[in-house]
């Protein structure tokens, strides 16, 4: 079992930049793919970007590509997610997830662990 913890969530300028962490407890981090999602108040949670195990990997939806990034450390149990040119509606509560990339790695589905999530408020 893995247990996450987001941080680095606040609030920021539109144009602006955070830096979002996910924190694993557990010896069986490395053996998962993660995930970031986010949920806007009235909307569902949405796909944002995908890492593999070994971090040689990657997939971004296309709300967010070119904009963030996402790269792991499994020697920290520690998934990053670098947001730049933040926007308004970027607005949410965003989830770090532990997975397998397999089918389905863009829906919430696809993953078997979540954590509290964090919240990132962007204004203009």
């Amino acid at each position: 079992q893995v247990q996450l913890v987001e941080s680095g969530g606040g609030l920021v300028q539109v144009g602006g930049s955070l830096r979002l962490s996910c924190t694993a407890s557990g010896r069986r981090f490395s053996r998962y793919a993660i995930g970031w999602f986010r949920q806007a108040p009235g909307k569902e949670r949405e796909f944002l970007v995908v890492i593999n195990r070994i971090g040689d990997n990657t997939y971004e939806s296309d709300s967010v590509k070119g904009r963030f990034t996402i790269s792991r450390d499994n020697a920290k149990n520690t998934v990053y997610l670098q947001m730049n040119s933040l926007k308004a509606e970027d607005t949410a509560v965003y989830y770090c997830a532990a997975g397998n990339y397999g089918p389905g790695f863009d829906t919430w589905s696809g993953y078997d662990y979540w954590g509290q999530g964090t919240q990132v408020t962007v204004s203009s």
